[in-house]
């Protein structure tokens, strides 16, 4: 199985913390070139169902649980579920003196038809994840600055 952590420290309040990095349809400017589409399916008190498309034209849906009172996120890829066996997504938000610590964890097996494997996966993962949290970092540390 792979496993990723990856965190940042973001200078702005939680409450525009959380709710940028949690606004879908954002997600094409805040994962920068990641996602050509991010579109919310559904919304029901804390659920979100949404459909990803990225830049070859892949797309998959998945839902994420915000437990903004907890500081904290829960996703999981839905359908297709290939090239992962499971996908298992946490965001955590930690208050720190000088802002809010946002960590992402990722939890995921491939399948074994996938064209790569798990430590592969990791590495891909980690480089990305540490690109797109200071995107989400610039953005949101520009935004607060407005406000």
């Amino acid at each position: 199985m792979g496993h990723t952590c990856n965190s940042i420290i973001i200078n702005a309040p939680y409450e525009l913390v959380f709710d940028i990095s949690n606004d879908i349809t954002r997600w094409t400017e805040l994962f920068g070139k990641e996602y050509k589409k991010a579109e919310v399916i559904k919304k029901e008190e804390n659920k979100i169902t949404f459909r990803l498309t990225d830049e070859e034209d892949s797309s998959w849906i998945s839902w994420r649980l915000l437990f903004k009172d907890k500081y904290f996120t829960y996703a999981e890829r839905q359908e297709p579920k290939f090239p992962f066996k499971y996908m298992k997504i946490i965001w955590l938000y930690t208050p720190k003196p000088e802002g809010i610590e946002m960590t992402w964890i990722q939890h995921f097996a491939m399948d074994e038809k996938a064209k790569f494997n798990d430590k592969e996966v990791e590495g891909f993962i980690n480089k990305h994840s540490q690109e797109n949290l200071k995107i989400f970092k610039e953005v949101i540390e520009k935004e607060a600055k407005r406000t």
